[in-house]
């Protein structure tokens, strides 16, 4: 039975040119980065020209670019550092973060640092008049701590917005931009935003890497101890072929962008009129026709016998969809997003989110596949 993989929100495949430049590294050039002779060396160069490659293309500073194990680790960074070393005392997020986020911020709250959740709009979207009151309301220096699109849902955050309402209000803003490092072109000098993050799995690189991104004008002190890698930030002997994975995979999502998510997108839409021309009572979760990801579709399906079986008979019929974030895709517990933003029980919802691997014959038989499961 041929697979049909839609959910490339949760995981991409690895390209084989990402893998191709990653073999060298794995083999023969093995040298621990760290190490003075020309192993070492050569290793070291190799994880340098990545970082000046990445900065290049997110138009930041190649000494703002700290190499991590995903996004996760670098959201945990970030917001942590934020409340020890730079004076935050209240936290501002929202209730459709990702676990990386949402998780840290509970975990501060239980130790007494102030939280405040932003009020959601209808389509998901986040309250911009309910943030400034938040913000001017504070007492305290804040921590904003947005994603840039819903790994769900897919609304788009307005980064610039949001970062100019921070600098007003003198707070620090963290954005979670896993689902969009590597999809959306980004201009770091020119954002004003404190911390981003980036996890290489989600660009059809190595799983394992990630980023994170420290403006320059911000100080902090390291998040794993114990030696001198990463300018002293980050303790630990470098991934070094995930290293060279990541900023390979982003050179070519880079290169292929406006290709490959007019390509994705078509898709996407094309999936969207598909299911609402051919399977009744179905809608749609967030900001389809609005400011999303081009590479998720969250649709709901009318809750029936059959329909609460879906993703199990998807499954068995070879296709990966996700009903909800792919990271508690094992847990029965739903998802939260969905519950944040669409409280009826007697609908369904599954997360379809495509990459540039994807064709219009894979939508084609997936529809007609849904339409005898549902």
């Amino acid at each position: 039975m041929e697979r049909i993989y839609f959910d490339n929100a949760a995981t991409t495949s690895l390209d084989p040119v990402v893998l191709e430049a990653m073999l060298p590294y794995m083999t023969e050039k093995f040298g621990n980065p760290s190490s003075i002779y020309s192993y070492g060396r050569e290793s070291r160069l190799g994880i340098e020209n990545a970082r000046k490659s990445v900065a290049k293309i997110l138009n930041a500073h190649p000494g703002e670019i700290f190499f991590t194990s995903g996004g996760t680790e670098a959201s945990n960074t970030a917001i942590n550092a934020a409340i020890r070393d730079l004076g935050c005392k209240h936290i501002i997020s929202s209730p459709i973060e990702h676990h990386a986020t949402l998780h840290s911020v509970e975990h501060l709250h239980h130790q007494g640092v102030t939280l405040s959740f932003v009020k959601l709009l209808p389509d998901g979207h986040i309250d911009l008049e309910n943030l400034r009151e938040l913000l001017a309301g504070s007492k305290e220096r804040s921590l904003v701590t947005l994603m840039h699109a819903n790994n769900e849902i897919g609304n788009l955050l307005d980064i610039q917005a949001v970062g100019t309402l921070c600098k007003e209000f003198d707070a620090i803003f963290h954005s979670d931009t896993v689902q969009t490092v590597g999809h959306y072109p980004f201009d770091l000098r020119n954002t004003p935003v404190h911390f981003i993050t980036g996890a290489g799995h989600k660009f059809h690189g190595p799983k394992g890497v990630g980023i994170l991104y420290i403006n320059e004008n911000v100080k902090i002190t390291p998040f794993i101890q114990g030696g001198s890698q990463e300018r002293n930030m980050r303790a630990g002997t470098e991934n070094l072929y995930g290293i060279i994975g990541f900023a390979k995979a982003l050179e070519m999502a880079t290169a292929h962008h406006e290709e490959h998510s007019k390509h994705i997108n078509d898709l996407r839409m094309y999936m969207a009129e598909q299911l609402q021309q051919q399977i009744p009572g179905v809608t749609f979760n967030g900001d389809l026709y609005g400011r999303s990801l081009y590479t998720v579709l969250n649709a709901s399906f009318p809750k029936t016998e059959k329909s609460e079986m879906i993703l199990f008979n998807m499954d068995i019929n070879g296709i990966c969809a996700s009903g909800g974030s792919a990271c508690t895709s094992g847990a029965n517990a739903g998802s939260h997003v969905i519950r944040a933003i669409n409280s009826n029980p007697n609908q369904i919802a599954v997360r379809f989110s495509f990459s540039k691997n994807n064709t219009k014959a894979e939508v084609d038989t997936v529809i007609a596949k849904l339409k005898e499961l549902i």
